[in-house]
Parts: structure tokens; sequence; C-alpha cells
């Protein structure tokens, strides 16, 4: 095969997704430059970053080197979830410009503070921002993005993070499509998210999947076992308090 073409299936993928070559790079740990020269057919991707890059772009590997059958893939990644708390009192007290300027001010520190470590910010709504970051020690650079967040962003901040398989697609009308990640994992950041609001608690809280791939780089809060509608187990969740020195 030849590598322009190669590099033309990454970019159609790519954009097909609303990907960005940013995007691609932060969920494979590697340059943006990289990416650009994939694309551009002046170099193919390592053996070793194969399967992740058809695995982010929900091809298969086969489909990726020209082989006839497509197939679509899941990844394992930690997701990124957060809101504010008393969002909806200043929504109802704001005017809609005024809240969108504040919404666009608190996102634009978030996403700064998910692509420091390298992650990849998927949608905003109302106050919420959902995002993934893949690769390596994924746990341990959304952990530190939150506590980023935390001390950048002045509001309650409520983060929730988990981990596991996500599918990452694009959704909607065909003209309208725009990236999208799904699982248990996703739901599962959200309902850890709408628990922490319910009960008016900011911080950042991580299920157990998280918290056993930290090791002991941050100190946590006690085990918290908690029953979610729909989820049969209980689900174990910690708030982060900080990183300890290394």
């Amino acid at each position: 095969m030849l590598l322009s073409e190669l590099g033309n299936r990454i970019r159609s993928q790519r954009e097909r997704l609303g990907l960005k070559q940013q995007d691609i790079a932060n969920a494979l740990q590697i340059s943006p430059q990289a990416v650009s020269k994939w694309e551009r057919g002046e170099n193919g991707p390592d053996i070793a970053v194969l399967g992740d890059l058809s695995r982010l772009l929900g091809v298969s590997t086969d489909w990726l080197l020209d082989a006839q059958n497509a197939g679509l893939d899941v990844f394992d990644a930690t997701v990124f979830a957060s809101s504010v708390i008393g969002a909806y009192e200043k929504s109802l007290e704001m005017e809609a410009r005024d809240f969108a300027s504040w919404a666009n001010g608190l996102f634009s520190q978030l996403t700064e503070a998910i692509l420091r470590n390298d992650g990849v910010p998927v949608k905003y709504l109302g106050d919420k921002l959902l995002a993934f970051f893949s690769g390596v020690d994924h746990h341990l650079r959304a952990s530190r993005s939150a506590l980023l967040a935390e001390q950048v962003v002045t509001e309650e901040l409520v983060v929730a993070l988990s981990s596991g398989e996500i599918y990452l697609g694009a959704m909607g009308h065909p003209d309208y499509a725009r990236p999208d990640v799904m699982g248990e994992v996703v739901n599962l950041a959200f309902l850890t998210l709408d628990r922490a609001e319910n009960s008016q608690s900011s911080g950042i809280f991580i299920t157990d999947p998280v918290s056993q791939n930290l090791g002991e780089r941050f100190s946590l809060g006690s085990p918290n076992q908690v029953d979610f509608k729909g989820i049969e187990k209980k689900i174990t969740i910690y708030e982060v308090e900080h990183e300890l020195a290394q």
C-alpha cells in the first residue's frame, strides 16, 4: 500500500469523526507533527501504534492497511466529566448571552487543563464537559488534569473520572455528526458526577478502576460504596485530595 493512500485513509477517517490532528496525537502520546507526516504520506505509523490508531479511528487494522473488511472497535481510556455546582441557578439569574460568556470562560480553562495533560475534549453541554484520556498513563494524566482544573477554576467544580473500555464514533445525522464516546464507563462518570452535584459536593471523584492504576501517587479519601440505578454491582468511589510528592 502506498504511504499516500494510507495517509488519505487516516485523514478521511479522522475528519469523519470530527477529530483534530492534535486529538490523535494526544490520544496516542505522539507529536502532532508525526500525525501530519502520516497524512501527507511522508511516512507511516510505527507498528507499535498501529493497533491503537485503528481502535481510536474506529476501524480495523486491515481496513487501515487497505484490506476489504472494515470494523469498529473499542479502546481503554479514562473518561473525564465535569460540572459546576450552582450553574443552573446562575443560568436563571443571568441573560443568556452573559451565561454563554461565563460558560465559554469556564470551558476555556477546563480545556486547557485537559490539553496540558494530552486529553481529548469531546463535547460541551450547559456547564458540563466530557473528555477522555487514552494511551500511556491515561489514569494518571486524567487525575492530574482534574487537579489542575480544580486549581484554576474559581467555581465549585465537580470532576468525575472513570476508566475502562469506551467506543469513540461520529454520532448523529451524517451532515451534522460529531465525535462522541459511549459505554458503561461514560455512564459511570456521569452518574458519579450527578451524585456529587445532588449532594452539593465539589471535588474530584474517581471510581475504583482509576484508583487501582494510580498506585500511591495520590492521597485519596475513604472508599465509599454506592448503588446506581440500572447497575447491579456496588460502585466504589474515592475523593482525590492531592498528589503526593515523589
